[in-house]
């Protein structure tokens, strides 16, 4: 049998990755023969997911993917370049040699998997990895800023962030520029130089954001 944990990280790991498609429903009684457990686990692992927003609840309809929406992954986007540029300029000033130490080998291990990225023999087998080490090298940004709470709303918000991203990008048409826009966010940080990493996490995740109307004025 599988242990809940487990289960619910598998779960939760198939749906931040794409493995359904956008508005799919979810079923129990048929995904609890991929786990060799009882439909009751599966579901209390649903509910659980659909309280941070990765899996959609309604009585009488049962669990669904979210559907693919342009609107609220815009907003996810800003709420994360928030994060993310505060965490990792509190992080620059607290982290120290070690922080730096762990920032530059999470960004080894992500640049590696993320150069074997587009090659259709290999994408759909490191889609996991790949989500598993841009979640440890973003956390690893943000991680000395000195706020759990902080980091706990980051982690949440990227995984409905990620959610959406992959559901509409599965050509993955931007790793090219990942791999540099990585690179550039980590020159920022070891160099401690804040302004350029608020605005490399800022060019880093911008193409996300809806396009602004002509004529509309920057905030």
């Amino acid at each position: 049998m599988t242990t809940s944990p487990s289960l619910h990280d598998t779960l939760r790991d198939r749906v931040v990755n794409g493995e359904f498609a956008p508005g799919q429903r979810l079923r129990p009684e048929a995904l609890r023969k991929d786990y060799d457990c009882s439909a009751s686990a599966v579901r209390e692992s649903l509910f659980r997911l659909s309280t941070v927003g990765l899996v959609d609840f309604q009585e009488q309809r049962g669990f669904r993917i979210p559907q693919r929406s342009p609107t609220l992954q815009h907003d996810l986007t800003q709420f994360r370049i928030l994060l993310e540029s505060e965490g990792a300029c509190r992080s620059v000033r607290n982290g120290g040699v070690a922080w730096e130490a762990r920032l530059a080998a999470a960004h080894h291990k992500l640049s590696h998997i993320e150069s074997r990225i587009g090659d259709d023999r290999e994408t759909s087998m490191l889609l996991t990895l790949w989500t598993e080490a841009e979640l440890e090298f973003h956390q690893t940004l943000i991680e000395a800023c000195g706020s759990d709470i902080l980091k706990q709303t980051h982690a949440r918000i990227y995984q409905q962030f990620r959610q959406q991203m992959i559901s509409s990008d599965r050509e993955f048409a931007y790793i090219a520029e990942n791999v540099e826009e990585h690179r550039s966010i980590l020159e920022a940080a070891l160099a401690h130089d804040e302004a350029l990493l608020r605005q490399r996490i800022h060019d880093h995740l911008s193409r996300n954001l809806l396009p602004k109307n002509p004529g509309t004025a920057e905030a």
